[in-house]
């Protein structure tokens, strides 16, 4: 008898800790509804996240009303619950996880906490990268290559989806993008936000990251993400005006608390990351890449990144606006994290891979690592300036964005491969 009621109270105690858990905040979101308490504390959140978003001032009653209700809700499921990225439905799940934590957006630099899951929980893709990439190696595309973002390119080029994505996103980009016409800057970062979260990292990290040593090459990089459409305005608007635009997105203001919280600079850990993941990091600013706050490269001849914007006439603002820009030209923890990936130590696949690229390649061996280590050195004390501006009026070429083709006859040598069974 005895037994029988510690097992009851040991399976109560495991029905209740299966409650606690995270879920997504859809699901949390109709377990609220279904209760009439719960629906009607989450309405009045509803109306207060809307006049924040909408910037609409509040009195003190509706503010003393809005913080009850986010209080009411402190022990339910919505108030642990978690987006996970490339869901269905993220940006629902996102407005419902913001309008739960409303009060986070009332200050400009407080949104730490990440409405996403964290990466480390989550499935990570299995891809074909480094088979396509032993593909590529022993093919006349590698032996012609001097470029290693072309090279990054052309494994792109033989994924069905990569090249698929990359080529909309492109296509809708470079339209207008450069010329008398505007482009369509919306669907140029829906593009790029399907291409950044849908294609494997394995290829999108190669891609956006690949390792320069020369202007041409910086060049292509640079122009990875169409910056003429994507990045660039006619005009540099203010720092603080890009920031309203993006909390006022339910997917931007997402975006930059995942960036906030993943990319936080730490002085006393070794990596420069308070979360101590590099990897975390530069996910979270892919993440930021076709929002209103797209980040870039700022020339042909650095890895220095940063926003499209100014912080002049800031007013009494000037040092929000720093902090806004510091984020992207001033952290340690994402410098650094971009400069490890495009120094990765190489498999064994990879180093047969650039066997056929070394007699073209003019930055073998350590050297590369070393002149690279030292510009980031430069940047770091301030000793170096980017003028963004005299890279901007560049003409585009198409060819920066499209990558060499494929032609039919390499495609045949590989296609016998390529049905083989996995």
């Amino acid at each position: 008898m005895g037994f029988a009621l510690l097992l009851g109270l040991l399976l109560s105690r495991a029905g209740d800790l299966l409650a606690l858990p995270r879920s997504d905040c859809i699901a949390a979101e109709q377990l609220c509804l279904l209760d009439s308490t719960c629906n009607g504390t989450y309405r009045i959140l509803e109306n207060c996240a809307l006049a924040k978003t909408r910037f609409l001032p509040l009195d003190h009653d509706s503010r003393v009303q809005c913080l009850n209700a986010e209080l009411d809700l402190g022990n339910s499921s919505l108030q642990h619950c978690k987006c996970h990225r490339r869901m269905k439905r993220e940006e629902h799940c996102l407005r419902v996880f913001w309008t739960i934590h409303s009060s986070m957006t009332d200050g400009y630099f407080n949104l730490e906490t990440s409405p996403y899951e964290n990466s480390a929980n989550e499935d990570h893709w299995k891809t074909d990268y480094n088979k396509l990439a032993a593909l590529l190696s022993g093919s006349q595309l590698a032996r012609d290559a001097t470029n290693p973002c072309v090279k990054a390119t052309h494994v792109c080029n033989l994924s069905k989806k990569c090249v698929r994505l990359r080529t909309e996103y492109a296509s809708i980009c470079t339209k207008g993008a450069g010329s008398e016409d505007v482009c369509d800057r919306r669907k140029c970062h829906r593009g790029l936000r399907n291409f950044f979260e849908k294609v494997p990292e394995d290829f999108t990290k190669r891609i956006l990251f690949c390792p320069c040593q020369d202007e041409l090459c910086g060049e292509r990089r640079r122009k990875t993400i169409v910056p003429n459409c994507s990045f660039q305005y006619s005009t540099k608007p203010n720092c603080l005006w890009l920031l309203d635009s993006c909390l006022e997105d339910h997917i931007c203001k997402s975006r930059l608390a995942d960036f906030q919280q993943n990319c936080q600079p730490a002085d006393t850990s070794p990596d420069g990351c308070s979360q101590h993941s590099h990897a975390a990091c530069l996910q979270a600013y892919m993440g930021m890449i076709g929002t209103p706050m797209t980040p870039n490269y700022v020339s042909n001849s650095s890895a220095v990144v940063s926003l499209w914007c100014t912080c002049e006439n800031s007013g009494n603002e000037k040092e929000k606006c720093d902090q806004i820009l510091g984020m992207f030209e001033n952290s340690k923890c994402l410098e650094n994290a971009i400069w490890s990936q495009m120094h990765l130590k190489q498999t064994a696949l990879e180093r047969q891979e650039d066997f056929f690229y070394s007699s073209s390649l003019s930055f073998q061996g350590d050297s590369a690592s070393t002149s690279f280590a030292s510009e980031m050195s430069q940047v770091a004390e301030g000793k170096t300036q980017r003028d963004i501006s005299k890279h901007s009026s560049m003409p585009m070429a198409s060819s920066v964005y499209s990558g060499a083709a494929v032609s039919w006859p390499s495609l045949a040598l590989f296609l016998p491969l390529w049905l083989s069974p996995h």
